[in-house]
């Protein structure tokens, strides 16, 4: 699953890992600076709105008014396109969450410890997420979620599920209102990023605390006793 993530870097860095032109979008090179993005909170959603990309603060969190539970924050996306609840969001509400990295918590006898994983090459990652477009509304009930598939290689050892990190390629596709459902579950697919792109070290359990933020909590650190 995906329940925590950084997005530290400048807009400008993502915009240029993604060829995005500075005519098409509003640039900014002052970082982000998140290194511990938790659910409840806004996040900055990349989409597509009135024939142009947007960047909007964007609630993370899907609760639709019948549903009685606390919000969903992923959708799985092997069932995400065909299942009442998200079916809708993925036609006509696909976004894209820039991101540095994401943590992961694995079990290891009576304690959990947290995993930071990223890129072998630290390149900016698009995590493919689905929500309640148009996103430049308030709803802090009915905001986005992230997608995730089943992890496959090392990265079952850290956790089963992991947010479904496109290419850039694949995330502009995946932006693109043009893209039908059909083609969007085969970008699932085929524009997916592999499981041997990624490492992943260990990082202080101060990450498990949200209020917690800089650049020391997606450092390796020692594993907890």
């Amino acid at each position: 699953m995906c329940g925590r993530f950084a997005q530290y870097r400048s807009r400008d860095d993502y915009f240029a890992a993604l060829g995005i032109a500075s005519d098409e979008i509003t640039h900014d090179s002052q970082p982000i600076g998140r290194y511990n993005v938790a659910p409840g909170t806004r996040v900055l959603l990349l989409n597509a709105r009135a024939g142009s990309l947007s960047l909007d603060p964007v609630h993370w969190g899907y609760a639709p008014g019948w549903w009685q539970k606390p919000p969903l924050i992923n959708a799985r996306s092997e069932t995400a396109a065909s299942g009442r609840m998200f079916a809708s969001l993925w036609q006509h509400g696909r976004a894209i969450v820039m991101a540095d990295g994401w943590y992961e918590w694995q079990r290891e006898g009576s304690h959990k410890q947290p995993w930071f994983l990223y890129h072998h090459s630290r390149e900016p990652l698009f995590f493919a997420a689905i929500g309640n477009a148009p996103y430049d509304k308030a709803n802090d009930q009915e905001g986005f979620v992230i997608v995730t598939a089943a992890s496959d290689k090392g990265l079952v050892d850290i956790h089963d599920r992991w947010p479904l990190v496109l290419t850039p390629d694949a995330a502009l596709a995946w932006l693109d209102p043009a893209t039908t459902a059909d083609e969007a579950c085969d970008l699932a697919h085929k524009g997916a990023r592999k499981a041997d792109e990624f490492h992943w070290h260990p990082v202080s359990t101060a990450v498990g605390n949200p209020k917690n933020q800089g650049a020391d909590l997606i450092k390796e650190s020692a594993p907890a006793d």
